[in-house]
């Protein structure tokens, strides 16, 4: 059966969609920040519950979507009667007028006749397809939503999702749009940008501190810049509060292009064309290293991953401070772990995520003495 907190006196929970892997940074963000109850880590998803439902919930960084939760299970049977199920719960165990009057706080209702969008998403191998789920979605929605409301493909004032994954499935109203996980201020893009969720989950496990210098040696479209000045602004309370410098660079000057676009609403950054092996900096003059180096595919030769983190480490720790700290995305964490050895980096946390279908590994290191 499932849970069903609609109908709880309570307020309904939610829950985030977040890329696979990062479950636990999410929660951490999510408890810390909005003072939340989690409730349940499942792959790609967090369930939590919050004192107040408010638009703070859309000013999470870690997070692709948040949602209000209408009913989730544990118990599919992966058989055709999930069908069947999917369309009562969804009828009956639901308190959709009290789930749509919290979004209307959220997300005002729109001038003329409101819009409606059901996704579904099912991950895995099940006896039905996912349009079969979806109109078992839309037939226990029917009498819940006025039949004057107009379906649309993208765009509309209210989205219903459900998410099939194995045995489980989560269903409910939408509260974030689009520019929850693209960032309004990614307006400039270049091939295999880093994910702004991913970028902000490796800026929280770095936490930049005042008067730190922070280098990306990669910076690509600046991406990780960007989300170090967004999780500096939104964590400083205080406007005396000393600067952090940001300090990015790249060897494609068209990358460097895109980033100045995307960083210059956000604050100041020195943007260098170099090469990461070879940086233009003194011995010793960066606390804080973020990097999401190229995958093996964007290189010409994948095999030689091992000699290209070589020179990159072998580069960094030169001007990393001692005790100074590095946060890395990476797709062949045995080659960066072997190397990272070599430099006696102290290993701190490590993080196996997925993206499009590609596995790759967030970790956290610092320098020795």
């Amino acid at each position: 059966m499932p849970k069903n907190p609609s109908r709880s006196p309570q307020l309904p929970a939610c829950y985030a969609q977040v890329v696979p892997g990062l479950e636990s940074i999410a929660a951490e963000e999510i408890a810390k920040e909005l003072k939340a109850e989690i409730r349940k880590k499942a792959e790609g998803v967090v369930v939590f519950r919050v004192p107040e439902i408010s638009s703070r919930l859309l000013d999470l960084r870690t997070t692709e979507d948040v949602f209000l939760l209408g009913w989730g299970t544990d118990d599919l049977t992966y058989r055709a009667q999930d069908l069947e199920s999917i369309r009562r719960w969804t009828e009956r165990d639901v308190d959709w007028s009290n789930l749509l009057r919290l979004h209307h706080a959220i997300r005002p209702k729109p001038k003329g006749k409101p819009t409606i969008r059901l996704v579904t998403q099912v991950h895995g191998q099940h006896g039905y397809r996912r349009i079969d789920a979806g109109k078992a979605l839309a037939r226990g929605l029917a009498r819940h939503f006025p039949a004057s409301w107009k379906y649309a493909d993208e765009n509309a004032s209210v989205e219903v999702w459900l998410t099939i994954h194995g045995r489980s499935a989560w269903c409910g109203l939408r509260l974030s749009d689009r520019t929850m996980r693209h960032r309004s201020y990614k307006l400039e893009h270049v091939p295999a940008s880093l994910r702004p969720t991913v970028a902000a989950a490796m800026v929280r496990l770095l936490l930049p501190r005042p008067k730190q210098i922070i280098l990306d040696p990669l910076c690509g479209a600046g991406t990780l810049l960007a989300e170090c000045w967004e999780s500096w602004r939104r964590g400083s309370r205080s406007r005396d509060l000393p600067d952090i410098t940001v300090l990015g660079g790249d060897i494609d000057p068209r990358a460097l292009r895109a980033a100045r676009g995307n960083l210059q609403r956000l604050g100041p950054c020195s943007l260098l064309c170099w090469n990461a092996a070879r940086l233009p900096l003194p011995n010793q003059s960066v606390d804080a290293i973020l990097s999401n180096p190229p995958f093996g595919k964007q290189l010409e030769r994948p095999e030689g991953m091992r000699s290209f983190y070589a020179g990159l480490i072998r580069e960094l720790d030169r001007v990393l401070r001692p005790h100074g700290q590095a946060v890395l995305f990476v797709s062949d964490f045995n080659a960066l772990k072997e190397v990272a050895s070599l430099a006696r980096w102290k290993f701190g946390r490590q993080f196996r995520l997925r993206i499009l279908g590609q596995g790759a590994t967030l970790s956290l290191w610092q320098k020795h003495e």
